[in-house]
């Protein structure tokens, strides 16, 4: 396998952690309204886990391939760009709330974790979407260069 073919396999790995992740979390969130505590935490975990893969792949893959330029043209390049800076911006910004909820958690600070999950939760959410859009633009439907 060439390091271009490994660079390719570990984006849809990525992909697959994006939308696991993404699944988890909307699970999660349907567990805990239904004040389904126990299944909410695993599906919690389930969602960073993916995540957490998803950060030391994607490193990786950067270190292998370094990063592709989109191939689309027009719109296209001004959609693509506008979701993947959102996608990265508020993948960094969300990690270290992301890290409180987990601790909230750990703590038993059960009122502080909801309040504080209004707001991480869509923005998790997005950022695992967006991943998966970023993949499907950038590997399957227009290329890079």
């Amino acid at each position: 396998m060439s390091t271009s073919q490994a660079g390719d396999l570990l984006a849809l790995i990525n992909a697959s952690l994006n939308a696991t992740s993404a699944i988890a979390l909307i699970t999660g969130f349907l567990f805990i309204r239904r004040k389904v505590v126990d299944r909410h935490k695993r599906a919690m975990l389930t969602a960073v886990g993916a995540s957490a893969l998803f950060l030391v792949f994607y490193v990786i893959r950067i270190l292998l391939t370094g990063t592709h330029e989109f191939a689309g043209e027009g719109l296209a390049r001004t959609a693509y760009l506008s979701i993947l800076f959102s996608h990265m911006v508020l993948a960094v910004l969300v990690l270290p709330f992301i890290l409180r909820l987990l601790w909230l958690a750990k703590k038993d600070r059960f009122e502080e974790h909801k309040k504080l999950a209004r707001f991480v939760f869509p923005v998790w959410a997005y950022v695992s979407v967006t991943g998966l859009v970023v993949y499907l633009l950038l590997y399957q439907v227009y290329g890079y260069v």
